[in-house]
């Protein structure tokens, strides 16, 4: 699934169960960390690393352990970038090589409408209008759940360029349904990538399975186009 919105370069892997292949393990040091966690939490961890590892061995990486941030944010190898996502029924990784993928950012989710308020707290006035007009003309995709996808992926490849955070507020998401492309315009100043700004995210994004996924991949040679 995730591989289908993801240029060549990146290495995805992807699963829809918690299976593992033969002599998987977690590091000492990632057992520990979700040794006190709930069992759902447990799984979800262990399986999306396993996938990266595999992602990792597809760029001639050997096995590290992947451990989080102070933000969450799992610590890749040294001229590795990636991003990790999981939610009921998938667990997906991605990784690409820092000398071409300055960053990258996905996001799965349920194909199913937001909780109950939750898209106010999210989404912006042209947001929510877009929302209502693209449930309209096309429906059959959780539009809002969409926009939510795409913010998370933004804030995924954000935070490694700036080491700060990004309020749903300060990235504005428009949808383009037939070419299934997602715009994030930054409303706050963008982070620099070998000097240049970026003003704006590009996106990817995909609907199947009962499930909705984002992507965004900013290239060391055009920041703001998804190639």
């Amino acid at each position: 699934m995730i591989r289908g919105v993801l240029p060549a370069e990146v290495a995805a892997e992807a699963a829809y169960d918690d299976g593992r292949e033969p002599g998987e393990e977690l590091f000492p040091q990632e057992k520990a960390l979700i040794a006190n966690a709930v069992p759902q939490r447990q799984r979800e961890f262990t399986t999306v690393r396993f996938l990266a590892r595999r992602a990792l061995r597809r760029l001639g990486q050997p096995p590290v352990p992947l451990l989080p941030n102070q933000r969450g944010a799992p610590q890749w190898p040294e001229g590795i970038v990636g991003s990790m996502t999981h939610c009921d029924g998938y667990r997906a990784a991605v990784v690409a090589r820092s000398e071409a993928t300055a960053a990258l950012g996905i996001d799965a989710e349920p194909d199913a409408q937001l909780p109950e308020g939750v898209l106010d707290a999210i989404a912006l006035p042209y947001e929510r209008a877009r929302i209502a007009s693209l449930t309209a003309r096309h429906p059959g995709v959780s539009w809002d759940r969409l926009v939510f996808s795409a913010k998370e992926s933004v804030f995924k490849v954000w935070y490694p360029l700036t080491g700060r955070e990004l309020d749903f507020s300060e990235a504005e998401i428009d949808i383009a349904p037939v070419e299934r492309t997602f715009q994030a315009r930054l409303l706050v100043p963008g982070p620099f990538v070998r000097d240049r700004r970026i003003g704006e995210f590009q996106g990817r994004w995909i609907a199947e399975r009962g499930l909705v996924a984002t992507a965004i991949h900013v290239a060391h040679g055009s920041p703001s186009v998804l190639h």
